[in-house]
């Protein structure tokens, strides 16, 4: 049973009813079983995901248009990858022997798919950049200073890296910033081992969602294909700049709305303990 949990709400109604959909869909499918898997049923079950996915993407691409949201080219990219992707798995012959396999390999998939993306691309929907989204201020400051430090360093690597996407008087730029970007995906690795280490120590409640979050958001950046940044040519400089506001958006979200409560809770804690007979 896959759950749809709070920290998969973004917060956008219409888009959180279509998400819980899915997660319905791909429930009622994965407890199909085995002696129901013909081929015309899964092939009905998995038309059925796929339409509602179509359905539910449009929506939430409208939604965007709609608000004039700078993350719509990227979610978009996101949306046909995964279209592209799911469309030649459906592809496949179904007989009576792959049937019930199938269903076993794209299911999975799915929701790995889905929960990666709420975590990491529709929690920026709707989210208003901070007027310097590369400073970081008293705000994003839980109170717990290994984490603030490791925070401030991530804000030196993203901020450092957008002077250097910006200098348009700096030839030969690209292997730094290839570097930045390497630099950037093993510290926020480093940072979040470390985060999880440290909410286990004081038994944080949401430490679950908060690894779903941290392994969506670490799959994002090892998909960055760094070596084929050369190959995008004239629009590489718009490709580093959404990159890096995506980047930046994330983090100051991710802070914000999840890691302040571990501050809150380490507070709790001491409390707790400085009231102990």
């Amino acid at each position: 049973m896959y759950q749809f949990t709070e920290d998969c709400l973004i917060g956008i109604e219409e888009i959180d009813n279509e998400h819980r959909k899915l997660f319905t869909l791909i429930n009622e499918a994965a407890e199909l079983p085995k002696e129901a898997r013909t081929p015309k049923t899964v092939n009905r079950i998995l038309s059925q995901l796929v339409d509602y996915a179509a359905t539910h993407f449009a929506h939430e691409e409208a939604y965007m248009s709609e608000h004039d949201d700078p993350e719509l080219p990227l979610q978009k990219k996101e949306h046909e990858a995964f279209t592209k992707h799911v469309q030649e798995l459906v592809s496949r012959p179904l007989t009576d022997e792959n049937a019930s396999a199938m269903l076993d390999e794209i299911l999975p998939f799915l929701i790995r798919w889905l929960y990666r993306h709420i975590l990491s691309s529709d929690m920026m929907i709707g989210k208003l950049a901070p007027a310097d989204p590369f400073a970081f201020t008293d705000k994003y400051k839980t109170g717990i200073r290994q984490i603030d430090e490791e925070h401030s360093h991530l804000f030196d690597i993203i901020r450092e890296t957008n002077a250097l996407i910006q200098d348009e008087l700096l030839y030969d730029k690209y292997d730094e910033i290839i570097h930045l970007l390497s630099e950037l995906r093993e510290y926020t690795k480093y940072h979040f081992n470390d985060e999880e280490d440290y909410m286990k120590k004081i038994g944080f409640p949401e430490l679950d969602a908060q690894i779903r979050a941290h392994t969506a958001f670490v799959d994002k950046l090892m998909d960055i294909n760094l070596e084929a940044l050369d190959e995008i040519d004239n629009h590489q400089q718009e490709y580093l700049l959404e990159l890096i506001d995506f980047l930046a958006g994330w983090l100051v979200n991710h802070i914000l709305k999840m890691d302040i409560k571990i501050g809150r809770t380490a507070e709790s804690d001491r409390k707790g303990k400085d009231n102990e007979p």
